[in-house]
């Protein structure tokens, strides 16, 4: 298939871009940065180096950058990376993404300081100093996780001048926001500090039926005993309390017209809807010690605490339930053509997911071989259990797509639910080889033991496997030019599972074997304090399961009529440009990518060749940034999304989509003080258009664009 003009032309201009910053980079005027109290973030690659020298792609977003654009979770993230986009992002829910086209598993894919946590909350942004998004080589960090990138929350440490900050906000809606983050030092040599993050929100988006609040309370302290010792503590808690949002779907066989769709309207509107609740707790203890010859000690112990109430009134499907209104004709996978679709009341209340997790590491210069290494060495041992009791999914009735009909609440529990162990044990070891001034070799290898149960809440299907995997990572690195680095790297990553403890399984219950991912990347990187830029081609081979009919049977739901198995895999290929150029008065954050997916090897040929649903193919992502006046300066983003589908079969194509954002930034000193006034609108033509069509539960959904929203904050620097 010919590659589309457009995505020639986005590529090539980001690429050209690139290299006239680079080609200019001498003759830019050098940039200052002022301010008070400047954090560094730990970086979850692993390795010492700063992200342009190393070989992968690794992108950091600071809170600063993150506040500026209005990003208050991890959602807001697809606003920044050409990589990052949408996967099920509902209003009042956790955040989903997808990095490099495959979705982030929200179990194993989320880090917090570099521990692993789980995502299935609502994450609060208000105590992280900046996120970190690992492109790539995930099974160099995870000992099981789905492939292509990690996400890290890196938590507000105390800084090494006092600071506060105080923080105002508005959007349009009637969503209010407000924030303290105080930052203080004692101690006759200091060694102590204390930092307290306070953060409450009444939450109002424009999306109708979403009123809620959230909170957050964070202290982190920091003692430094000695000179070569460093002692860190921190909790977290955090709430949040707002109804979902419930996505639109197919009307049949057709693609609603999202200009005729009000964006506002959420179908979870009945008068019995409940907020969704997420009570989180997070604290962590970190002690690191520095040991002679250039060593370093580590040892990190992390802890989550979560709480659910998951309520919805839930759309899906119409005329698959034994009370619906049989017509004859089922749509178990979208709305009926006429706008109607099942109607259910779902509640799952006082869901309990504790994850524990404790590292330990030591790292420093050893010779080897005549060679000088980087090394480190490590373990992480972390637990994770989840408790649930009965949910109530009943059916109610038939709903309507214009929000108009009314339904009976039915919070019967008649469901049984899951609990869930698992207990991991990793080895690792990460090194670097300086096999010249300009060249160097890393490696990574990580060993992973893994216990899981899980268990029906009536005890039934019950199932208990323990598996043993390896996940290797190789690169090479060359600097063929001052700040100029070319590289290339191999790495595999490791998903496992087992088949579902039900009678049509006739391999009810067996741990599958482990699925290796293989990741191949090569990329050409640059940095300085002016330019940082990249260009990057990879190649991802996940291996997929499948149930697969067996001979005899007309469908998959007779006892032992089928079996769950490995077969083919999900193959994307593509290629990434990226700058962050900074001048005099402003600067430019940009990055496209082009991304061909496709379904590769499966025994069913007809499955071969698709793309999967909700994945662009062609996106690109900017933000400008310029100083008018002193202290004013204009901030203008774009955002493109290519065309995607909203059916595995790829039947429905969804149009791609593009928007434009604007804002001001106004700074003024006033003795010891700094304000910071932002005013911005986003979407600024109130564009309509489906913003992603996430394919979950077997169900397709539609997710339209935020229609034009006005935002504003003050901010205090003290």
């Amino acid at each position: 298939m010919a590659t589309p003009f457009f995505s020639v032309s986005v590529l090539a201009a980001a690429a050209a871009l690139l290299a006239a910053g680079l080609a200019d980079a001498q003759s830019l005027p050098q940039v200052s940065v002022t301010g008070k109290a400047v954090e560094a973030a730990p970086g979850l690659a692993g390795f010492t180096e700063p992200p342009a020298r190393l070989p992968m792609q690794v992108l950091s977003l600071s809170s600063e950058r993150l506040a500026d654009l209005g990003v208050s979770q991890l959602s807001g993230l697809t606003k920044l990376d050409a990589s990052v986009s949408d996967a099920y992002q509902a209003a009042g829910y956790w955040s989903q993404l997808k990095v490099r086209g495959f979705d982030l598993d929200n179990r194993f894919n989320l880090r917090r300081d570099g521990l692993p946590i789980s995502g299935e909350t609502a994450l609060s942004l208000a105590n992280k100093a900046a996120v970190e998004v690992l492109k790539g080589s995930s099974g160099l960090q995870a000992g099981t996780s789905a492939p292509a990138g990690l996400v890290n929350l890196v938590v507000k440490r105390p800084l090494a001048d006092d600071a506060t900050t105080l923080m105002l906000g508005a959007i349009e809606g009637g969503t209010l926001e407000a924030s303290l983050d105080h930052s203080q030092r004692f101690g006759a040599n200091r060694e102590f500090g204390l930092r307290v993050n306070l953060a409450v929100a009444r939450l109002d988006p424009q999306v109708r039926n979403t009123k809620g609040n959230a909170h957050t309370a964070a202290l982190a302290a920091e003692w430094r005993p000695r000179v070569d010792t460093l002692v860190e503590a921190e909790v977290e808690l955090n709430r949040q309390s707002q109804p979902s949002q419930d996505g639109f779907s197919l009307l049949g066989n057709q693609l609603p017209d999202a200009s005729r769709i009000d964006p506002n309207l959420n179908l979870n509107n009945q008068p019995w809807t409940l907020p969704v609740v997420f009570d989180n707790t997070h604290a962590s203890l970190r002690v690191q010690h520095k040991l002679a010859g250039g060593w370093r000690a580590q040892a990190a112990l992390g802890a989550q605490r979560l709480r659910t109430d998951d309520r919805n009134a839930f759309a899906f499907g119409l005329d698959c339930n034994e009370n619906s209104t049989f017509d004859g004709v089922y749509y178990c996978d979208r709305f009926g053509p006429d706008g109607r679709f099942d109607l259910y009341d779902f509640r799952s209340e006082n869901e309990h997911r504790d994850t524990t997790s404790l590292d330990i590491s030591a790292s420093g210069p050893v010779q080897l071989a005549g060679m000088r290494h980087e090394l480190t060495v490590g373990g992480l041992t972390s637990q994770f259990k989840s408790r649930f009791q009965q949910q109530a999914y009943n059916f109610t009735g038939i709903g309507h797509i214009d929000g108009s009909v009314v339904t009976a609440p039915k919070p019967a529990l008649t469901g049984e639910n899951t609990h869930r162990d698992e207990r991991s044990n990793e080895l690792y070891l990460r090194d670097r080889v300086v096999l010249g001034s300009d060249t160097s070799l890393w490696m990574g290898l990580r060993h992973t033991r893994l216990d899981r149960k899980s268990v029906r809440t009536d005890g039934s299907r019950p199932t208990d496997y323990a598996q043993s995997v390896t996940t290797p990572w190789l690169a090479l690195s060359h600097a063929i030019a001052s700040e100029w680095l070319i590289y290339a790297s191999w790495g595999q990553g490791v998903e496992s599972e087992v088949a579902p403890n039900r009678a049509r399984y006739r391999n009810a219950g067996e741990a599958l074997p482990a699925l290796k991912s293989r990741q191949i990347e090569a990329g050409l990187k640059t940095g300085t304090q002016r330019v940082e830029g990249a260009l990057t081609v990879f190649d991802i081979r996940r291996p997929l399961w499948r149930d697969v009919l067996l001979p005899g049977f007309a469908e998959c739901s007779a006892d032992d009529s089928c079996e769950r198995r490995a077969d083919g895999v999900a193959r994307h290929r593509g290629v990434e440009a990226s700058a962050d150029l900074k001048w005099s008065g402003g600067g430019l954050f940009a990055s496209a990518m082009h991304l061909r997916a496709r379904r590769q090897g499966s025994a069913d040929a007809s499955l071969n060749g698709l793309t999967p649903p909700n994945v662009p193919k062609t996106t690109l992502k900017a933000q400008l940034r310029q100083d008018l006046l002193p202290g004013l300066q204009v901030q203008l983003g774009l955002r493109h999304e290519g065309r995607r589908f909203a059916t595995p079969d790829n039947s429905v194509a969804v149009p791609a989509w593009t928007v434009a954002d604007a804002g001001l930034r106004y700074t003024a000193g006033t003795g010891s003080q700094t304000w910071i006034w932002r005013a911005a609108i986003d979407n600024v033509t109130n564009r309509r258009a489906w913003r992603e069509s996430p394919w979950q539960f077997e169900h397709s959904y539609l997710y339209p664009l935020a229609p034009r929203t006005f935002r504003t904050s003050l901010e205090v620097r003290l």
